[in-house]
This record gives structure tokens, sequence and C-alpha cells, in this order.
């Protein structure tokens, strides 16, 4: 049986067997998430544990199970989620790689799309860039700004974001804490005034910072202030917001960015990422309940829940 939420959904924001992404864990590793030592790994992973439990228990998630021994298997559950559900199209933002979640889409592209997220400094970064989106047909760039070697006004990226530009392709840039209970704080890189300089340079090119910039929520609205090309997607359970120094609720995160940033920049996202979760309605319930409630008209809900999504990804026009 589909849910229907009475308003078409297009999700910006997933990940396909993100606990088994080769490609995400070796940016981890060059930045030192997980310094070697058994001793040292199981201190951090008992930290980390009852907040993980806590929080599953919160929301009623049961355990995460292994990912598939075969991934179409995988990507085929992903489609009886996204159809039960309502969701018409889903972007898989990382995937094990390029290639890999390139494969993903091809499997379903009715349902699926895509983006890069590889290493926007390695070598040839701007050139994989180029062959991920007119080679394998992924639509945006995935860049885990508290992961990168430097900050992203680097002029060593440039050539990334011109190819982005150009080919207009959206990237999403996650700033902020990283990875739930254990995970990194924060970075020296992650700052959304770091995107914004970059955001001025290049204004044809479209930025979206997800889970309403975590810990960076103020910067992040006078970087959106400054640079009409910065948008926010609103996935994942947001539960940083607990961590904050101040009171700051859900309802507080889409009020502050409706009246400032405005309904044309906001972009909904789930951050459904494993079994046997599946995908998270629960969080889109909880999202669009409270834009019903803020008495948004329908026009500015078919803008945040679906037609910003399909603008940036080019699916319009």
């Amino acid at each position: 049986m589909t849910v229907d939420r009475g308003l078409d959904i297009v999700d910006f924001h997933l990940h396909f067997r993100i606990g088994a992404d080769q490609t995400v864990q070796a940016c981890e590793h060059a930045v030192g998430m997980h310094p070697g030592g058994e001793r040292g790994a199981a201190v951090r992973a008992a930290g980390a544990a009852p907040y993980a439990a806590r929080w599953r228990r919160a929301w009623s998630f049961p355990e995460p199970e292994p990912p598939a021994g075969h991934w179409p298997d995988e990507a085929d559950r992903w489609v009886t989620e996204l159809r039960e559900n309502g969701i018409r199209r889903a972007v898989f933002v990382t995937g094990g790689g390029n290639d890999a979640v390139a494969d993903v889409v091809d499997r379903h592209p009715d349902r699926f799309l895509g983006f890069a997220h590889h290493d926007p400094f390695a070598p040839g970064a701007a050139d994989e860039l180029e062959r991920a989106v007119t080679e394998r047909g992924l639509r945006g760039w995935k860049i885990f700004a508290p992961l990168v070697r430097g900050p992203l006004d680097d002029p060593a990226l440039d050539p990334g974001w011109e190819t982005a530009q150009r080919l207009g392709v959206p990237v999403l840039v996650h700033v902020g804490h990283y990875g739930s209970a254990g995970g990194l704080p924060s970075s020296p890189y992650d700052s959304p005034n770091h995107l914004a300089r970059v955001a001025r340079r290049f204004p044809e090119l479209a930025f979206v910072v997800p889970h309403f910039g975590v810990q960076h929520i103020q910067e992040l609205l006078f970087a959106a202030w400054g640079c009409a090309n910065i948008h926010v997607d609103t996935s994942g359970s947001n539960q940083w917001v607990r961590w904050m120094p101040y009171r700051l609720t859900l309802e507080d995160l889409f009020r502050r960015c409706y009246e400032t940033i405005g309904p044309e920049r906001i972009v909904f996202g789930s951050d459904s990422s494993w079994f046997p979760r599946g995908y998270v309605g629960r969080y889109l319930d909880d999202q669009l309940r409270i834009c019903r409630e803020m008495g948004m008209p329908d026009a500015d809900l078919r803008a945040i829940f679906a037609g910003n999504a399909e603008r940036l990804l080019g699916l319009t026009g």
C-alpha cells in the first residue's frame, strides 16, 4: 500500500550502502577519523554506543543490518521502499564510488538519480567530475567538507567548481559535525564562510548545504543572505539541535530558513541510508506537518518537496 501525502515528493538526499562505502571511508582515514589500534577503537566505540542505542530507541529504529551481499538486491529493495512511501524520485548522494552509484541509477533510472562523491583535492578531480556527469549520467557532486584536506576556497579546487558550473550540476556540501555519536565534531575547513567565498566567485553554480548547516546554522543563514546560489537541504533527524547551547527545534529551523532564505532555496531530503529501517517516512511526515502548520501555501510546499530539487537536478524544462 502506497502512502498518499497529497503532494509530489522528490527526495534530494539518500545514501546507498553508506556503511560499506570505501570511497567515504578512505577520506575518513585521511583526516584521522579512525586512528589505528584495536584498544583505542574499542574504547571509542564503547563511548559512542550508548548514544547510538538511545537515539535508535527514541525513534523506534531497529539495529542496522549488514549490506546485502548482492547490491542489485538492495537497489530493488529501495525501489519498493520508495514506491510504498510515495516518493517519485530519489537521489543517492553516495554509493561506494561514482561508477558504483551510477550502476545503481542505471538499474532503476525512473526512480533513482545519483551524485559523484570523490575527493575534490584528488588529482584529476575536475576530469573525474566531467566523466561522472557526461559519461555516467550523474547529476551532482557530494562533498564532505570535514573530510577534505584544505579549505573549500582553496584555488586548487577552482577547476572542479568551474567544471560543475559549466555542466550545470549542483554541489552538495556537508558542513559541521560529521557522523553520529563518536564522529568528527568539527573541522577547520567546513565553515559556510569558506563556501560563501567560493559561491561569490562562481555565482551560477548552485551549492546546497544539508542538515540545515548543523552547528553552523547562523553562518549558513548569513552566507545565504550574501549568496543567492546557496541553498539548504532539510535531511536527517537533525538531532544535532539537542547539542546546541540554546533551545532549537526543527520548527525553528524551518521558520528561520523560510523567512530568510525563502522557499525557493529549501530542498527536502530524508538522509535514508540503511536497512531494515529503510525509507524514513517519519522524517518526511514531521517536516511536512511543520510546513503545513506554518501555513505555507501549496506552491511553496511543491517547491520545497519536489520543485526545487527538480530544478537543481535539471529535470524541468
